[in-house]
């Protein structure tokens, strides 16, 4: 069995896959999509976190953040935990959507193959990387949105694959855990949760 950990650079968001070893579920990868609805309408798909009820709730948090961290230079701590929270539910759920792992993802915080950690910040915020936030984000969308999109088409080619063989391809797996790394550390620092800029990179 094979973790493939997000740790080649030194960023404060690491994410950990242990991707399923063997011969793949077929009868859940068949149906995975039906299968993660409830998560998606929770937390959301791999691109679009702020959509889930829960994503939803995280956003408006990260205003409150924003407005907190602009004006007195420090995250409000309950916001914190609450969006770190979020964020490993997220990433779970959309590594099992993407037919990464097999097991059914937990309704909140439990083990699972899927570990994300993120690094407390500092108590003095930086407020100027705070307050331009979207627009420092931008190019990471950009950039996103193509990496989304031939990430769902690996995940269709994928798809037949577990179907046919029971296997998914290990080249087109280390990507779509590459995605899910750049798509989880952009997401935390969209969320406030760090003030690093996210490098543009699968590793």
């Amino acid at each position: 069995m094979i973790a493939y950990i997000c740790g080649a650079m030194a960023y404060p968001v690491a994410v950990v896959v242990t991707p399923s070893a063997g011969e793949r579920d077929r009868m859940t990868a068949a149906f995975r999509f039906f299968l993660a609805l409830p998560h998606m309408i929770l937390v959301a798909g791999p691109a679009a976190f702020a959509s889930g009820l829960l994503g939803s709730v995280a956003a408006f948090l990260a205003f409150i953040n924003w407005c907190a961290i602009v004006f007195t230079g420090q995250s409000v701590t309950g916001i914190h935990e609450f969006t770190t929270f979020f964020l490993r539910w997220h990433t779970r759920a959309s590594a099992y959507a993407m037919l990464l792992v097999d097991p059914y993802p937990p309704f909140g915080d439990a083990e699972y193959p899927v570990v994300v950690t993120v690094d407390s910040p500092p108590a003095v915020r930086d407020r100027v990387s705070v307050g331009l936030r979207l627009i420092l984000l931008i190019p990471h969308l950009i950039v996103l949105a193509v990496i989304t999109f031939i990430w769902a088409i690996v995940t269709v080619v994928a798809w037949f694959a577990i179907l046919f063989t029971g296997h998914y391809p290990d080249g087109l797996q280390q990507f779509a855990i590459g995605s899910l790394r750049w798509t989880t550390r952009a997401n935390a620092y969209a969320l406030l949760l760090v003030d690093e800029y996210p490098p543009f990179s699968l590793e």
